[in-house]
């Protein structure tokens, strides 16, 4: 773009020489190239932009209390409509703009958005946040190096602004486009832009409002729970819809870019931050709860959107400077945060401020930023996620200064980043991974089991994973939500669809009533990463047996079989034939099944099919207590670790002595507690900070499983087969201890 400067005059002085909105140093760090003129200069004329500069944060927040007399009116009234549009896009409509107007219409627009962007709402967005974070990271950790903007920030964000609208992947590239062209309309209003590039980018603006305003009028007619529909069905005291559709289309665009880029910038400005300060690096790591911290020093020091601009009212003297009305005024709040006499030790990066929020990067008064607490939630998880996955992640050695040359809002496009791919299987251990799901197909497989397909509504890949792998699905929300592990029995080779079946249990404690009577397809569920305690091992030959549901992780199970070669058979059994799940699935393996409902043929024979140990076989078998403890029993003469069983639920534990204290060690965070007799040693762990992960609690999932590293446990775990317990390489944190006479375990946590 091409910025014709205008002569100072005695009336538009004092000026600042080499103050310079575009130049290397200022994109470099904003604050610090503002500092050196604050002080000679607390207001200045700046003759490229036409416009006042105010420094101070004193007669910063003078302008932002002061409407009246510093109108907001310029951001938007001087943003020249090309002609062709004007029909659909009239320059008025413009001006209504958020960022452009005062009350009381600025008032009334407001009313109608804010009620999307609550404190309470933002926060109830995290884990869906988070878990988006968490997918994003898939996509790139095993590169090894990337652009964090484009490969994280920016398509974190988007995707979270996507969600919030209510917006499906359909609208993916336009909302991403929209976002880039309604920056530069907004800056046009300072910075005009040239043609051709000024009709292509009004002409995009003008395509993506009009499909805006079709889903506004169809979320009039069928709202649902997203910010479209909240500002849609607003209506005033007299029953009237207080913005019409054209109106809540202009704002969507303020929010499709403020939305998206302020908090890529600021997670991208972060990262550098915290490359010069390891050891704020180091302290947020060990302490998630500080990355809230991190964020608000990060945009303290430099605000996403250095400037906020307003126009004067009337003439008026400022720091020194004489104003005239009509001129533009430019608050600098990178300076004004930075101002010594309002912010101690200002350039340091100090995330231990006692008033961390105390700053002006999302304004103050009537125009305070809308999406702040958007902003907050995202910029804080976004970082926690970041950091807890790739943990060594930190700027390349050069960095180069690629942004929009925009001075109002610069926008950074690149920063290359490097990470140790090593960090992916480490955080394996310590992070908690979930992703939010779609119910693609629901299907009643048989008497009182339904199976659900989930995927991404988008249609991307899932995590791999392997037969016998299970999933924890969160039902519910809040604290009344339940935690159920249910079997993956989909094929490992479809990368877009997980399957589970579930059978609805009348005395259950509401999980598997919960899916049957809520869960319909197109509703979204909170599923974690596949965790395998029941892995397929190689084998010659395979004897499968399942009980009812328990059918479930063995579908994969012969499929993989059939695939290598194995020999194999299955033995199914169930109450009744019409109560068996799958058995269509299963006709095509012929004679290698052997289907017994109980009414027809009674108990499973086990003593009969496993009469006789055979070498190179393997025994798998899933079902309800009762038949695991029979094949238990039936294979006692098989050579050891011939049986792998998964349970539904926790083996009971005969206990005849009294539990007592001991020690752990916990080795890689050099701490030694006490475990006490009514507690276990992953509530010892979590009482004093150390992490760990886990789900059940119950020694059934295997979310909690730690080596040992020097002592014998007492295995009350419902995963670990004989062998393994005898090993006593891993134990379950939930449920086991030490051994009578081992006063001392030394765990690898």
């Amino acid at each position: 773009m091409t910025l014709t400067p205008e002569a100072p005059s005695a009336s538009r002085c004092p000026v600042a020489h080499g103050f310079d909105a575009l130049s290397d140093d200022y994109f470099t760090d904003p604050a610090a190239h503002f500092a050196k003129f604050r002080d000679e200069t607390p207001v200045f004329f700046y003759p490229y932009l036409n416009a006042w500069i105010v420094n101070r944060r004193e007669d910063v927040e003078t302008v932002l209390a002061d409407w009246q007399r510093f109108t907001s009116g310029g951001n938007s009234g001087t943003i020249d409509v090309p002609e062709q549009f004007r029909a659909i896009v009239p320059p008025d409509l413009i001006t209504q703009m958020l960022v452009g107007s005062d009350p009381p219409s600025h008032t009334d627009h407001r009313f109608v958005a804010q009620r999307g962007f609550t404190k309470e709402r933002m926060e109830a967005l995290q884990p869906e946040i988070e878990a988006r974070a968490h997918r994003v990271v898939d996509g790139f950790e095993a590169r090894g190096s990337g652009n964090l903007v484009t490969d994280y920030a920016l398509e974190l964000t988007t995707q979270t602004i996507m969600a919030h609208m209510g917006l499906g992947y359909e609208h993916d590239a336009m909302m991403r486009q929209l976002r880039d062209d309604f920056a530069m309309i907004l800056a046009s209003a300072a910075e005009p832009m040239a043609e051709p590039l000024r009709t292509q980018v009004w002409q995009r603006y003008i395509d993506a409002t009009l499909v805006l305003r079709r889903i506004i009028d169809e979320r009039r007619e069928n709202p649902g729970a997203d910010l479209i529909s909240d500002m849609a069905i607003v209506n005033d005291k007299d029953g009237n819809r207080m913005l019409s559709a054209a109106q809540i289309a202009v704002h969507l665009t303020e929010f499709a870019m403020a939305g998206v880029d302020s908090t890529t910038q600021a997670v991208s400005n972060a990262v550098l931050f915290l490359a010069r300060n390891p050891e704020t690096l180091a302290e947020a790591i060990e302490d998630p709860g500080l990355w809230q911290r991190v964020f608000e020093e990060t945009v303290r020091r430099r605000p996403s959107s250095p400037f906020a601009a307003r126009q004067a009212q009337q003439d008026i003297e400022l720091g020194g400077a004489h104003i005239r009305k009509g001129d533009m005024v430019w608050l600098a709040l990178a300076s004004a945060n930075t101002d010594p006499a309002r912010c101690p030790h200002p350039f340091e990066f100090d995330i231990h401020r006692p008033e961390p929020e105390n700053h002006l990067a999302f304004t103050q008064g009537r125009h305070t930023c809308l999406g702040q607490a958007l902003a907050r939630v995202q910029g804080a998880t976004a970082l926690k996620v970041l950091f807890e996955r790739l943990p060594s992640l930190r700027p390349a050695a050069e960095v180069p200064l690629d942004f929009l040359p925009i001075a109002l809002l610069p926008v950074r496009r690149t920063l290359p980043v490097t990470w140790d791919v090593a960090d992916i299987e480490r955080a394996k251990t310590k992070t908690a991974r979930h992703m939010e799901l779609t119910v693609l197909e629901r299907c009643d497989e048989s008497d009182g089991v339904v199976s659900l397909t989930l995927g991404h509504p988008d249609g991307g890949a899932l995590p791999t994973w392997k037969p016998g792998a299970h999933i924890e699905v969160r039902l519910g929300d809040g604290d009344d939500a339940l935690l159920r592990q249910y079997s993956l029995s989909s094929s490992p080779q479809d990368s877009t669809r997980w399957r589970i079946g579930v059978l609805r249990e009348p005395d259950s404690r509401g999980g598997s009533q919960y899916v049957h009577d809520r869960l319909r397809d197109g509703a979204t569920v909170t599923v974690g990463f596949p965790r395998n305690n029941f892995r397929l091992r190689p084998a010659a030959r395979y004897v499968f047996v399942a009980g009812g549901i328990g059918i479930t992780p063995i579908l994969p199970m012969i499929a993989q079989a059939e695939a290598d070669g194995a020999r194999w058979e299955l033995l199914y059994g169930g109450r009744t034939r019409a109560s068996m799940a799958f058995l269509s699935e299963l006709e095509r393996f012929g004679d290698k099944i052997t289907v017994c409902p109980q009414d027809e043929t009674g108990l499973l024979d086990l003593r009969a099919l496993l009469a006789e140990p055979t070498e190179d076989t393997l025994i798998y078998c899933c079902g309800p207590e009762p038949l695991l403890q029979a094949i238990e029993a039936a294979s006692a003469h098989w050579p050891v670790g011939s049986l792998v069983t998964e349970r539904f639920a926790a083996k009971k534990i005969v206990r005849t002595e009294p539990d007592v204290a001991f020690d752990v060690d916990f080795s890689r965070s050099g701490i030694t507690a006490t475990v006490p007799a009514g507690k276990s040693v992953l509530d010892v762990a979590e009482e004093i900070g150390i992490e760990a992960l886990s789900s059940c609690k119950e020694g059934t999932c295997g979310t909690c499983e730690v080596r040992i590293l020097a002592g014998r446990a007492d295995h009350r775990d419902s995963i670990l087969t004989p062998g393994e317990q005898e090993r006593n390489e891993t134990m379950m944190m939930c449920v086991s201890r030490a051994e009578k006479g081992c006063s001392k375990l030394v765990l690898d946590a």
